[in-house]
């Protein structure tokens, strides 16, 4: 019996189960890339560009978005290694299972819940307030304490549109990988042809007098915050990383690929920088358009074209940002139960509710409709800012660790077969690993204590829990 916390879960048990794995193998190189592109254009583009560029970048909006790319980069590089090597569906949870020991593995899959369910949490919230928007184009107005929760409004409520339309996804998503893959595509097309049109139309509007100074000189308040300068473009850096969240979850999908191998690390690499060169192209029109001090703080985008006098295309990129919301809603719910099932196959977490799959959808339906369950109440009555935090920290965790996890195996077991192979990976993981403890350091004191204390209970939970029930616990190491 092994009673290491530290033990491994062997490369040859992972490659095992891939080859006998329950799910249907439906996704094709390109629908991955496309559920990754679904995952990372979303809240980000359309809602954060105007705070990082109207308080700390301005025109240099467009090389934060470099630097943070850069970083991403850097960590899906060291994802796609991983994802050629053990194509399953536990992303970073799994690679570090493989590779670190149990206890790492657990501590990383406890804090993807941040990344995944949250995240699904906060894009809920976006999402009703986009509908709202949309609702108010065409006079419509519902009361506020059905659009907002109780802090925000400041006594009982409850964000109805957030609630209804997890429960939407959460349907979709018991239905099947192949319908949630369909409906994902028609929503990415709708997206990208939204984003190509803002570049387009967009760039008949720019004024180059509006990118001078590119870099606005540097403001620090009263207590201590910097604005643009060096300073404010890392500060907006850390602000648009959020946009980039999404594209690891083309990893959960191995499970669910036709040819996990080599599709896997396409799709990673391919979703990440296709959105990259989107992002510079919009960032580039939006503070071409308008002074970046014009720029809306809620809805940058719509506001832009606004300013510029093309006020038809407002009713377009509100219908779009709420279209698109939803399939970043959707690969985020759709990670979160992969990695659960990939808990649960290694007896981690209970398999009876996060292993079933359902005899005819085989999806895992049980888990699927718990994760519908907290994310629809949570959305209904927790404000933005505090859940899209905590996603922040959850991400910036499993991205350093897997890029320190790649530099361990390819140390550990040189001649295991690597698929794909990141490139100068003793350059690459380093400083991917670095890159995103650095942005840990720029979250909020207050959300490094909820980080914690979420933390803690999850080790609670581990030695209480998940040790004693692991498959590993009656295995020699």
């Amino acid at each position: 019996m092994s009673t290491s916390i530290w033990r491994k879960k062997p490369v040859a048990a992972y490659q095992a189960e891939a080859a006998k794995s329950g799910l249907n193998r439906v996704l094709t190189r390109w629908g991955l890339t496309s559920l990754g592109i679904g995952a990372i254009i979303g809240g980000g583009i359309f809602t954060l560009t105007g705070i990082a560029a109207h308080n700390h970048a301005g025109p240099a909006l467009a090389l934060a978005f470099v630097i943070a790319g850069i970083g991403c980069l850097f960590a899906s590089l060291c994802y796609a290694e991983f994802a050629s090597v053990l194509p399953v569906e536990g992303s970073a949870y799994a690679y570090a299972y493989g590779t670190i020991g149990e206890i790492f593995a657990w501590f990383i899959g406890w804090n993807l819940v941040l990344e995944y369910m949250m995240g699904a949490t906060t894009v809920a919230v976006a999402w009703s307030g986009y509908f709202n928007k949309l609702l108010h184009l065409f006079h419509i107005n519902l009361p506020e304490n059905l659009v907002n929760d109780p802090v925000t409004f400041g006594g009982p409520a409850f964000n109805l549109p957030a609630f209804i339309i997890t429960w939407v996804i959460t349907a979709i998503l018991v239905q099947g990988i192949k319908e949630a893959a369909s409906s994902n595509n028609i929503i990415v097309i709708v997206k990208i042809a939204v984003v190509l049109f803002v570049i387009f139309v967009g760039s008949f509007y720019v004024d180059t007098n509006n990118w001078h100074p590119f870099i606005p000189a540097e403001v620090t308040d009263a207590d201590g915050t910097v604005h643009f300068g060096v300073g404010g473009v890392l500060t907006a850096a850390t602000i648009v990383f959020f946009a980039y969240i999404g594209f690891d979850a083309v990893s959960t999908q191995a499970g669910e690929a036709i040819n996990p191998k080599k599709d896997v690390p396409f799709a990673i690499i391919a979703s990440l920088v296709i959105c990259t060169i989107l992002y510079i192209a919009v960032s580039l029109v939006l503070t071409g358009m308008v002074p970046y001090n014009e720029l809306d703080l809620k809805a940058p985008v719509a506001s832009a074209f606004s300013g510029a006098g093309i006020n038809w295309a407002t009713y377009l990129i509100t219908i779009a940002a709420t279209a698109g919301l939803m399939s970043v809603m959707l690969v985020m719910m759709l990670g979160q139960t992969r990695i659960f099932l990939g808990m649960a196959k290694d007896g981690l977490l209970p398999k009876n509710v996060f292993g079933a799959l359902h005899p005819k959808f085989k999806t895992p339906y049980k888990s699927t409709i718990l994760v519908g369950f907290i994310v629809s109440l949570v959305a209904a009555l927790t404000p933005i800012d505090r859940v899209s935090e905590m996603c922040s920290m959850g991400t910036l965790l499993a991205f350093s660790m897997v890029c320190i996890a790649v530099l361990v195996l390819r140390v550990k077991q040189p001649d295991l077969e690597r698929p794909y192979k990141t490139p100068w990976v003793y350059v690459i993981a380093p400083m991917g690993a670095l890159f995103n403890f650095f942005l840990m350091t720029q979250v909020r004191e207050n959300t490094w204590y909820a980080f914690l204390i979420w933390g803690t209970i999850g080790i609670i939970v581990y030695f209480l829990y998940s040790r004693r029930k692991s498959n590993l616990n009656n295995t020699s190491e």
